[in-house]
């Protein structure tokens, strides 16, 4: 039975993998420094935000709900933490990271608790909670951007430091990867996480409660885009209301190619990693093939809408493959 829920994951993972392979090399063939190793290793740090918020994504979506928050938190998080350096530079970086995360988790533990207590869908839910954060940063701001000449230089420069040819950011995506892949395979919350999305009814009757493990979700996913919302600011060296506007749906679109299903419980860290490289890959190729990165929006739309297809097209085949496999 197991084998029958691996083949089309390993098989679609094995797909992508050799999709994003196949698009440096095409890519590559017209431009050859795409392919060098400096090259390759700035499409990773120019991931690894993405990929960070998409393994807070995944969860949610896992748990059969939706972020469409998490641009927002980030944007809010991350100007806490701009002006908190403002008004303290001389403390410590660790402070406004603390803090960004510390906000971001609030925020999304919020969500979590208007799904879980209140019985909402999470696609309204966040729908509001989107609005509201957003509004957020623009009263906490007051409309004011927080500039590179505000910030200290520790603030800015830890995301920037190398080590072994890569950035500090994707060393933490690394991390990241490694990390939601263990959760998720050997922990008990990463078993009750699938067990909610996969059938919320069987879940209740383990003793697992599906609220609240939605709930943790939310918050992991928020904490997620706080510390996101702390790198975006000091990678991009400036706060603002518009901070990561519409980002979400780069977020979703990276789930559902790596074969979240949005109808909950299928899904891998693996397979998520690979969909946030074959975007950052699109991302980075679009100027060099004289395509206007304006497009990349409509692009992610298309994307997601194919994703969405293939994804339903997937789980009917798996049904299928289990009603039409001899008991075991």
């Amino acid at each position: 039975m197991r084998k029958v829920f691996a083949r089309p994951s390993a098989a679609r993972d094995g797909f992508l993998a050799l999709l994003t392979l196949a698009l440096i090399v095409a890519v590559s063939a017209r431009f050859p420094r795409f392919a060098s190793p400096g090259s390759l290793a700035d499409v990773l740090d120019d991931t690894s935000i993405l990929i960070l918020l998409a393994f807070g994504q995944m969860l949610v979506i896992l748990t059969r709900g939706i972020d469409l928050s998490m641009a927002s938190n980030l944007a809010l998080s991350g100007m806490v933490a701009a002006l908190f350096n403002r008004t303290f530079p001389e403390l410590s970086t660790a402070a406004p990271i603390a803090l960004a995360v510390l906000s971001g988790t609030l925020l999304g533990a919020f969500n979590g608790v208007l799904v879980w207590q209140l019985r909402l869908p999470s696609i309204v839910v966040t729908l509001g909670t989107l609005s509201i954060y957003r509004g957020m940063v623009y009263v906490l701001s007051k409309g004011t951007w927080v500039n590179s000449n505000q910030m200290s230089q520790p603030f800015l420069q830890l995301v920037r430091a190398h080590f072994t040819g890569l950035s500090a950011l994707t060393w933490l995506a690394i991390a990241a990867a490694l990390c939601a892949a263990f959760v998720l395979r050997y922990t008990v919350f990463g078993r009750n996480v699938f067990a909610v999305g996969g059938n919320p009814q069987a879940a209740a009757y383990a003793g697992i409660d599906a609220g609240r493990v939605q709930c943790l979700a939310f918050t992991v996913s928020g904490a997620l885009a706080g510390l996101c919302g702390y790198l975006w600011v000091s990678r991009f060296a400036v706060a603002y209301t518009d901070v990561a506007i519409g980002f979400e749906l780069q977020v979703i679109a990276a789930c559902l190619i790596g074969g979240a299903s949005i109808a909950g419980g299928t899904g891998s860290a693996l397979g998520v990693l690979i969909g946030c490289l074959f975007l950052g890959v699109i991302k980075n190729a679009l100027p060099l093939i004289g395509i206007s990165p304006f497009w990349q929006m409509g692009i992610n739309g298309v994307v997601i809408t194919i994703a969405a297809v293939l994804n339903a097209r997937g789980e009917r085949t798996v049904k299928r493959a289990i009603l039409e496999a001899e008991p075991v």
